[in-house]
């Protein structure tokens, strides 16, 4: 794998797409339940299925706590397999109170990699979104891989097809600097450009920014 391409990759997309203001949300809880629900869905869905939650003050872990199954499966409906990801939020707020008092001030004083070992133990909380919650929510210096991250990547060979998530993670992590906003702004930029441009089918390679990038 390499490593010289990645500040590259990084300065061309911020030039040429700009800030990305990512992750979109009004606080840390927010930005952690968007996390849970984005898994196998578009951010769209997302924001109708936080929008419920607002509109009945459902936005915090003792009222999803205090919350039926069945009305939270409800109000999550948008964001697709609402019954599953109910249940995740419930796992979730249920931990985050009995470890923490449902306090994100809490969490802020917890070393990074004990924090992330925590999420991890979470049934419904994977890699990805354990380090979403740490990145956007907690402003930790950790980087975020996607399938959007692992597509670019290879097709500009900078991984190897088998390379797994640590050795990209820290492929982006050992050259960036160790900064929570540029590690963040990046992986938004990848998610931008996966999403209009380095599609996983018919990719429009010829208008995307990477285009005359030589690795």
């Amino acid at each position: 794998m390499k490593s010289n391409s990645i500040y590259a990759i990084y300065k061309i997309l911020l030039s040429s797409l700009g800030p990305q203001h990512w992750w979109p949300a009004e606080s840390a809880f927010e930005v952690i339940i968007g996390a849970i629900l984005t898994q196998n869905t578009n951010w769209r869905n997302v924001e109708k299925a936080i929008d419920n939650l607002k509109k009945v003050n459902l936005l915090s872990p003792a009222s999803i706590d205090n919350c039926s199954i069945n009305g939270l499966s409800l109000l999550l409906k948008p964001a697709g397999y609402y019954n599953v990801k109910a249940k995740y939020l419930k796992y979730f707020v249920k931990e985050f109170l009995d470890s923490y008092g449902g306090d994100i001030s809490n969490l802020m004083e917890i070393e990074s990699s004990m924090l992330r070992n925590w999420l991890l133990s979470i049934r419904g909380i994977g890699k990805e979104t354990a380090d979403s919650i740490l990145l956007y929510a907690l402003d930790r210096s950790i980087f975020v891989v996607d399938a959007y991250t692992k597509r670019i990547f290879l097709r500009h060979n900078l991984i190897y097809k088998d390379a797994d998530y640590k050795e990209i993670q820290s492929l982006v992590e050992e050259t960036l600097p160790n900064d929570p906003k540029i590690l963040g702004e990046f992986h938004a930029l990848l998610v931008k450009v996966g999403k209009n441009f380095c599609k996983k089918k018919n990719p429009l390679c010829r208008e995307c920014p990477l285009l005359d990038l030589r690795l």
